[in-house]
């Protein structure tokens, strides 16, 4: 069921959705938080559907705010806030409201969702797109628990993950990092079998990879070895390789969902690390909603474990 309004107020969007879930019959519980997807209308849809599929798996309000930019004098000097109510299966398991504002709205967008926000729920901020330079500082981000960003959605994202190193807080973290997660459970895997110190190690990746990068830094603060960064056609993260006195261990993925896994002394094995959709990394960060400590220790490299 979808219900629009035009030139409205968080008022009216909270009594649509009790009027939502009364023409459906479906009360308002089950709900385990509010996400939060500050966006624009070109990346919206595909937002919006990643939400709504890792909604079933974390049953969630999601509020969806789209800042739309003048383009007329009158449009400049207009406020307003349009609003989509979905509810049932318009919105996955919970419930989606696609918040549109015009004028002095877009600048105080927090004012628009704070009522909105589910009460006593934890609150998760996701920009897929233009995430603010310091996220816990935006007013937004301020309200939520877990703020979640996207360094491949940069033009240039090793100088921004610089500066999401400086300007982390707990509660930040990015994709680019969610997207390691059967990489560092692989190679965990790996030295735990090999049990074998390690003396040297390579990422290798295409240009750029912000992924690389915070797999390169991760990896240098927990073995306490100079990590080489090796340029490669990719795409994304194509192989590790870790040196040890008894020969290398080596995950190879050059393309496609398998990689090969070889240790010393070992035959070559198959084994699945598929890149996974957007909607299988949201579903993944709003499992836990605590500070991610290994993300910082990511951001800042060898020198966050030295400071510890």
């Amino acid at each position: 069921m979808k219900i629009d309004l035009t030139d409205t107020t968080a008022s009216k969007i909270n009594k649509a959705l009790v009027q939502g879930r009364r023409a459906i019959g479906t009360p308002a519980v089950g709900m385990v938080l509010t996400m939060v997807i500050v966006t624009d209308e070109e990346n919206a849809y595909d937002a919006i559907k990643a939400a709504e599929q890792a909604s079933h798996e974390h049953p969630s309000r999601t509020l969806v705010v789209i800042k739309r930019h003048a383009r007329t004098p009158r449009e400049r000097t207009q406020s307003r806030l349009d609003a989509e109510v979905r509810v049932g299966s318009e919105a996955g398991t919970g419930e989606t409201v696609v918040l549109r504002t015009y004028g002095e709205v877009s600048d105080h967008a927090d004012s628009v969702v704070l009522p909105l926000l589910l009460p006593d729920a934890p609150v998760v901020v996701w920009w897929p797109v233009d995430a603010p330079d310091v996220p816990a500082k935006d007013p937004l981000g301020a309200l939520a628990q877990r703020r979640i960003t996207d360094m491949y959605a940069v033009e240039s994202p090793l100088r921004v993950l610089e500066s999401r190193a400086r300007s982390y807080a707990p509660g930040d973290t990015d994709l680019a990092w969610t997207r390691l997660t059967p990489w560092r459970s692989m190679l965990a895997a790996a030295l735990d079998q090999a049990r074998l110190t390690i003396t040297s190690a390579a990422v290798e990746s295409e240009a750029d990879n912000p992924s690389a990068e915070l797999l390169a830094r991760w990896l240098e603060a927990r073995l306490d070895v100079a990590v080489e960064r090796v340029e490669t056609a990719g795409p994304v993260v194509t192989g590790v390789r870790l040196g040890t006195e008894k020969g290398e261990i080596v995950i190879d993925r050059p393309e496609g969902p398998l990689a090969t896994l070889t240790l010393p002394g070992q035959p070559p094995r198959t084994l699945a690390l598929k890149v996974r959709p957007t909607s299988e990394l949201i579903a993944e960060e709003l499992r836990r909603l605590d500070a991610d400590e290994m993300y910082a220790v990511a951001l800042r490299g060898k020198d966050t474990e030295e400071n510890a």
